[in-house]
């Protein structure tokens, strides 16, 4: 994965597609890596998660290339390698296990991101009955050491339909169910990088699952 890092490194220096058509083979090599490995945590995540069986690694994993139409930002392409492993691939709705790939910004994590409004009304309206069984998942030591806390994308009023004073309207008020686990460059590049990651989604299925129960209800 050294040869991954340096890479995307050598990309952020040189944002421009010149230098990059001039290491467009080198992408390819790259981008090819994280397929495979993509293909390896999707293969070691089904063992628990069996959801994401059959899942094809290059449906989890995103462009590199920036949409720059309307962004104040013109960099042609992203500096990391992301895929989204879920049951539809990166497209899906439903929760799933996302590594981050990017020197000194790498991380693995996922849930749910920025659901659809319907998908947010029907977690919400099940975090509104259950939001003791989540708490009990987030805040059990195991899963608190892997991720300190949820991803802080929250309204500042309560959501339409729900009781500002409603007990669990701290937990109402999120827009995203999502958790992220950062790393190192060292944990990248040793040897037991997949064992870690492999870990830390092992964690996060437990909110996962919660997910799907809410989704599918």
């Amino acid at each position: 994965m050294d040869k991954v890092l340096q890479f995307l490194q050598e990309l952020s220096e040189n944002n421009n597609r010149e230098w990059f058509n001039d290491n467009r083979k080198r992408y390819h090599e790259n981008r090819d890596k994280i397929i495979f490995l993509t293909d390896v945590l999707i293969n070691e995540i089904k063992k628990f998660d069996p959801e994401i069986a059959g899942i094809n690694p290059k449906d989890c994993m995103f462009r590199i290339f920036r949409d720059v139409r309307f962004s104040k930002n013109k960099e042609p392409y992203k500096t990391n390698f992301g895929s989204f492993i879920a049951k539809g691939g990166r497209k899906s709705i439903y929760p799933g296990y996302y590594l981050h790939i990017e020197p000194n910004e790498s991380f693995a994590g996922g849930g749910i991101f920025m659901p659809q409004a319907p998908q947010l009304k029907t977690i919400r309206i099940y975090m509104a009955e259950h939001a003791p069984d989540f708490r009990g998942i987030i805040n059990e030591d195991n899963f608190k050491t892997t991720f300190h806390e949820m991803y802080d994308h929250q309204l500042k009023i309560a959501p339409k339909g729900f009781p500002k004073d409603h007990e669990f309207i701290d937990l109402l008020r999120y827009k995203s169910f999502a958790f992220t686990s950062r790393m190192q460059n060292k944990i990248i590049e040793s040897d037991n990088f997949i064992e870690h990651t492999v870990h830390t989604f092992r964690e996060l299925h437990k909110a996962n699952l919660f997910l799907y129960d809410a989704l599918e209800k």
